[in-house]
């Protein structure tokens, strides 16, 4: 029997709602970073010094905030204060080059750019690249502020603006942008609105993933990630819960700190990280952390690392997918009725389809592009009419990725849509490979391409990693082409394979397959 979910009122303020919803547990610890512990109503405090500080500063509503920041405290206090005041936050990688930086600023016509002191540098190059006269603040200590910029801690010296001084916003306005790169092109402005973040949270936070209010989170996943936000942000400010935030890069060994000292119960990670805190010697052991639920999502995840990961710490491993065009996950495994290898059926709010290539319906067991219509999709891609037309499809979402749906409902994903590979005359998912290979004892993990041979044909050919530094040879090539073969249809086993040390990957863990199809040609 399905739940009747609540909409959120049409004047609706997602800072406010978060404020509102915590105001009875005012000294409940709401984030630790690195540096401090920040309760639920200093978090609140700070927030709305920070949306005056805003406003001092000339800003107002509906213009544009640069958030270029590691993971800590000082990032939900941007992102609530800028919302709060209706300024729209837009958190961006924090690994990104120069120009890369340099566009946004221009694209975004934000008005100031709030920075982590380590990047400031690369912002203030960026700024005069652009040419953009956005104001800088700096936030975190450094010794010498550059010139013309402000401090992000002495803005919140500001006077708050009072418990009811928020902007009167509508649910459906503008509330913060995430920037959404494919392969190729320039990173699109994906423009989201503040009903958006309560949808995420009631729909997945809470009913999948099962966010409560006496669980400490912790997401490897960045909040400048469409899933770390909803992870480390939306979901546990929506119940109370506290969050650990982690501002270095999420190695395993980093991972495994906070695992220990801080004791999280839900964690969220991608499949890369997974493979590799399960390789690692350091590897914790279940007695000394607390876990009770983790998510997965960016890449399929492996039957295998799932089934050993519950083995070993206990706790189920939800994989799903999402984008940041609809915000968070909209198809995902749940607690109790969990399948290793598929991505599990669609979470209750969001509809899915699988259709061919002039929009028809595809038949159970096929392969189909993925669409998805839910109250979380975005509004468009700002600025780009042809895009923005191309992905939002009146109610319809199209993913640009290939899924197939069995017979009892479970959706097992095929790849990215420019990934699929015609070999021999018929599609082969590059991911139903590496899936196969990768439960060969000697590989870590892999990524499988298409390259055309000598007369234009195209074949399969896999870059693997493997356990242990263990070296690759001819002997090895055999044996793991015998063993695909054993699982797969003749066609679809890879015709090379080329032993690497590691695998080019996003910052959010997605194996980056167009940077392997252009080696060598």
């Amino acid at each position: 029997m399905e739940t009747e979910v609540k909409s959120p009122p049409e004047r609706f303020n997602f800072a406010r709602h978060i404020f509102d919803v915590n105001r009875s547990r005012p000294d409940k610890t709401a984030y630790i970073d690195d540096r401090e512990a920040i309760s639920y109503a200093e978090l609140e405090l700070r927030a709305r010094r920070f949306a005056a500080g805003l406003l001092e500063q000339g800003l107002r509503p509906e213009e544009r905030v640069l958030l270029v920041m590691h993971d800590t405290a000082d990032m939900p206090v941007a992102m609530l204060g800028a919302m709060f005041a209706g300024i729209v936050p837009v958190p961006v990688n924090t690994l990104l080059p120069m120009e890369d930086y340099a566009y946004m600023l221009a694209h975004s016509g934000a008005r100031a750019v709030v920075v982590s002191a380590p990047l400031a540098d690369c912002i203030g190059q960026a700024l005069a690249h652009s040419g953009s006269r956005a104001r800088m603040i700096v936030s975190s200590d450094i010794d010498a502020l550059p010139e013309g910029a402000k401090n992000f801690h002495a803005l919140l010296q500001a006077s708050p603006l009072p418990e009811d001084g928020n902007a009167d916003t509508h649910r459906n306005a503008f509330a913060f942008w995430l920037y959404s790169s494919g392969s190729t092109g320039k990173p699109k402005g994906t423009v989201h609105t503040h009903a958006n973040l309560y949808w995420t949270a009631t729909l997945y936070g809470q009913p999948v993933l099962g966010v409560r209010e006496d669980d400490v989170v912790f997401s490897a996943a960045k909040l400048f990630f469409a899933y770390g936000l909803g992870n480390a942000f939306t979901f546990p400010l929506s119940v109370g819960a506290t969050t650990v935030l982690m501002a270095e890069r999420p190695t395993p060994q980093a991972v495994f700190q906070r695992l220990v000292r801080h004791k999280p119960t839900v964690f969220a990670g991608v499949p890369t990280l997974y493979v590799s805190m399960l390789a690692s010697n350091d590897l914790p052991a279940r007695a000394d952390t607390a876990l009770r639920i983790c998510a997965s999502a960016g890449e399929m995840l492996p039957r295998e690392v799932g089934e050993r990961f519950k083995s070993h710490f206990g706790a189920d491993i939800l994989d799903g997918i999402g984008s940041t065009e609809m915000l968070h996950i909209f198809l995902s495994n749940r607690s109790g009725d969990i399948r290793y290898g598929t991505t599990g059926r669609p979470v209750e709010g969001y509809d899915v389809a699988l259709r061919d290539e002039e929009g028809k319906t595809v038949p159970t067991g096929e392969v189909g592009d993925l669409y998805i219509r839910g109250p979380s999709a975005a509004l468009m891609y700002w600025t780009n009419r042809e895009k923005s037309q191309a992905t939002f499809q009146g109610e319809w979402l199209k993913s640009g990725d290939k899924y197939l749906k069995d017979r009892d409902g479970y959706y097992t994903y095929a790849g990215r849509s420019d990934d699929m590979l015609k070999v021999s005359g018929q599609y082969v998912s590059p991911v139903e490979v590496e899936s196969a290979l990768v439960e060969h004892p000697a590989v870590l993990e892999c990524a499988v391409v298409g390259r055309p041979d000598a007369d234009g044909l195209v074949k399969t050919m896999a870059y693997v990693v493997l356990r242990n530094n263990q070296q690759g040879d001819d002997e090895l090539r055999a044996e793991l082409k015998s063993f695909v073969k054993s699982r797969l249809t003749p066609h679809k086993y890879p015709r090379e394979f080329v032993f690497v040390p590691d695998l080019p990957k996003t910052a959010t863990g997605k194996i980056q397959r167009f940077k392997l199809r252009a080696i060598g040609q």
